[in-house]
């Protein structure tokens, strides 16, 4: 028996738009960190302490997280791909707006979508998904195209965009092999507690590698980006996505996630007087048709 819906009802609805309100406004908290934490420190310490988050949620829960389940292989790999993700996103916004970052970061479903049939032949693309996938493209290309202008900030801004790219990239290899792997049978809380803790140890070692000095003090607004990073975006809400993908159909709800850099394009231009582009809106526009034509409902084949 199972509860899984076969539509999004006012609880999901309500529930991935808190989602996607939360990650585009963790970009800008992540940003706002970056202010006064080393960004592969800062990212180590967000994912150890949601972690710590997730093994007493599991436990007050009763959920196991130790047993033997052939899951450690693909555990650790999408630990380190999450480690690489999350390194290419802190340190990116070193040298990039969290705005662009955002844009860049959600190149990722496109990635899925090209992967996913090399794991499962029903996942193939039609015409039209095709078609909305290289428009996407075409439209975030055009905003990376940005780097080479001449109203570029700083010539570094390009380097700032690429790890974006980069980011997005590892984010949908991640995803491909938690459906790949025997994590695709694990509980929620033992996927993301494989990434987290994983990540959270890679990160703070080369966060140490590379001389990222700790800091002797931090203001209130960094303590609360810190806050907010563990406690709402890494741990609440990841496990909130989880929970919906477990119960609702996974394609309607991603297509909503393109909220996410819409909201981080908000939540950047008003918080940190970020530049708010033409080609930014364009790469939006060509990502939600993208989205939509991916995950468009189709006609049922008669027999």
């Amino acid at each position: 028996m199972t509860d899984r819906k076969l539509h999004l009802d006012g609880v999901a609805l309500a529930s991935v738009l808190v989602c996607c309100v939360v990650w585009g406004v963790g970009q800008v908290a992540a940003k706002v960190g970056v202010s006064e934490v080393p960004p592969l420190l800062q990212a180590g310490l967000r994912s150890l302490g949601a972690a710590l988050l997730v093994a007493a949620w599991a436990r007050l829960r009763g959920i196991g997280l130790l047993g033997s389940d052939r899951t450690l292989a693909g555990g650790l790999l999408a630990g380190m791909l999450f480690a690489a993700e999350f390194g290419c996103i802190f340190v990116g916004l070193q040298f990039t707006t969290a705005s662009r970052m955002a844009v860049f970061l959600y190149l990722s479903p496109f990635v899925v979508a090209l992967g996913m049939p090399l794991i499962t032949r029903t996942e193939r693309l039609d015409a039209l998904q095709w078609a909305g996938l290289c428009l996407a493209f075409a439209g975030v290309s055009w905003a990376f195209a940005e780097g080479f202008g001449k109203d570029i900030t700083t010539s570094s801004q390009l380097i700032g965009d690429a790890l974006g790219v980069a980011a997005a990239v590892l984010w949908g290899a991640t995803t491909l092999v938690i459906r790949a792997s025997r994590l695709a049978t694990a509980s929620a809380e033992k996927t993301l507690l494989y990434q987290l803790a994983v990540s959270g140890v890679a990160l703070l070692a080369a966060a140490t590698a590379a001389g990222e000095k700790w800091p002797l003090y931090l203001s209130p607004l960094v303590i609360g980006s810190l806050l907010f990073q563990v406690g709402v975006v890494s741990f609440a809400s990841y496990l909130l996505w989880f929970w919906l993908i477990r119960h609702y159909p996974a394609t309607r709800l991603a297509a909503y996630t393109l909220l996410t850099p819409i909201f981080g394009l908000v939540a950047g231009a008003w918080w940190l007087a970020e530049p708010v582009t033409v080609r930014l809106l364009t790469a939006l526009a060509a990502g939600a048709f993208g989205i939509y034509a991916v995950n468009r409902p189709r006609a049922p084949v008669r027999a």
